[in-house]
């Protein structure tokens, strides 16, 4: 499972609330409710995500192996 918890981290280091993703750089509310709930999201919002808190990968997503595996 991929959590972002490290988002949040991330956003407060670099001091941009969800606020200001909203209305400076035009992220959904959609979408930041489906990072609030570690829901899927596209590689597009992830990269965006990178580009605007000027950081890599890693420190917006991690994997948390689950117990429960399903078939992709």
């Amino acid at each position: 499972m991929i959590i972002y918890d490290k988002l949040w981290e991330t956003m407060k280091k670099k001091g941009i609330s969800q606020y200001k993703l909203i209305k400076e750089y035009h992220v959904s509310n959609g979408q930041l409710d489906r990072l609030r709930k570690n829901a899927d999201v596209s590689t597009f919002t992830l990269n965006r995500l990178c580009e605007i808190l000027d950081c890599n990968l890693d420190d917006v997503a991690e994997y948390k192996k689950t117990e429960h595996h399903s078939e992709i």
